[in-house]
């Protein structure tokens, strides 16, 4: 079996936030969202995984590499326009050759990985298995409508839905649906619809079997959806995974589950509350107050300044009297405040801005 993880612009979907690289690579507890997908489907047993990139593939090739640290062997296959999911899968056609594979949408983080549809998948003799789980607004993904453990129906996107249950983003499939998805004709997006691809599967009598998943599920196509995410994955870690490799003041105040990077110095008067990741060579100055809920990333730089439920990817800076929530600051941006009392602020602040209050 083989892994394809898909790691670009596919379709119309759109980017969470102001950011200058690919949105696979925002980092969630500090670590590449992608990062998350191939090591649920090195945990499944695959060995084979072909990345699709497509218009925005920026930084992936060098992060992964051949896919080494995460036991991988990597392809990177370029998809060009971005035409649809099931185009992108038609791109991979000669590298997925006629073995049996996951698709994987790289901007999925689910709690309980792939293990569970793999191994249902290779213990199953259906032609595709999809994931599903409840959601509050299902016109915004692809859904399957069910009636007992029978499909009735699977609509990309549909204006009225007509059951709760979206896709998540993770569908096993055999070599059937290859030549479908070379049949398929572009939807009313101009799309190929790996949607139209499942039911045209399904009604030409294949056997598409539906899994409910378990435990918590995020797509993060906005920015309140990463910090959600953010939140269940610090949560979740496991206490071993919270470890302060830098230099803490004795002065300082640290409370619940921290990991503090190599080279990051927390000063006295400082005040970190877990969950919390720091990065490498953090600053963290006199009077600052950190989380809980926050992932900084490497070379940021906090002096004086509140931060919780946030991100800070890499060289993003807070000084002076400013109180951030529910905020994410990209690579190298600054806030500053000269202002005597602390300014509460909550944005999503691009690479290299600055703001000055």
């Amino acid at each position: 079996m083989k892994g394809l993880i898909l790691a670009g612009g596919h379709g119309t979907r759109l980017r969470p936030l102001t950011y200058t690289g690919n949105k696979h690579m925002i980092p969630i507890a500090n670590e590449p969202m992608l990062f998350y997908g191939l090591r649920h489907l090195g945990a499944a047993g695959l060995k084979e995984v072909g990345i699709i990139l497509g218009d925005a593939r920026e930084g992936i090739e060098e992060a992964v590499g051949d896919g080494h640290a995460f036991g991988l062997r990597v392809t990177y296959i370029h998809q060009g326009a971005p035409k649809g999911l099931a185009h992108a899968v038609a791109c991979a056609r000669e590298f997925l050759s006629d073995d049996p594979f996951v698709m994987y949408l790289g901007d999925n983080l689910l709690e309980e990985g792939t293990t569970p549809l793999v191994a249902q998948f290779r213990a199953s003799p259906a032609d595709a298995i999809i994931g599903v789980t409840p959601v509050e607004h299902p016109s915004s993904y692809g859904v399957v409508e069910m009636r007992g453990e029978e499909i009735v129906s699977i609509l990309e996107k549909p204006a009225q839905p007509k059951s709760n249950l979206a896709l998540i983003g993770v569908y096993l499939f055999t070599a059937k649906i290859h030549p479908i998805i070379a049949s398929l004709a572009p939807s009313r997006r101009g799309e190929l619809e790996i949607t139209d691809a499942i039911w045209k599967l399904h009604e030409s009598g294949g056997k598409v079997a539906v899994r409910r998943v378990n435990g918590w599920w995020k797509d993060t196509g906005r920015p309140e959806d990463l910090l959600a995410a953010n939140d269940l994955v610090l949560r979740s870690l496991p206490a071993d995974r919270f470890r302060v490799e830098g230099t803490v003041s004795p002065r300082a105040t640290l409370a619940g589950n921290v990991r503090i990077g190599t080279g990051s110095v927390v000063h006295a008067g400082a005040t970190i509350t877990g969950p919390v990741v720091l990065g490498s060579n953090v600053t963290v100055g006199r009077g600052s107050q950190i989380g809980p809920d926050v992932a900084v990333g490497d070379r940021c730089s906090i002096e004086g300044s509140a931060v919780r439920r946030s991100i800070l990817m890499e060289g993003a800076s807070l000084r002076g009297k400013v109180a951030v929530t529910d905020s994410i600051l990209g690579r190298n941006a600054q806030v500053t405040s000269r202002r005597s009392r602390a300014t509460p602020l909550q944005c999503v602040v691009g690479d290299t801005t600055v703001i000055a209050l």
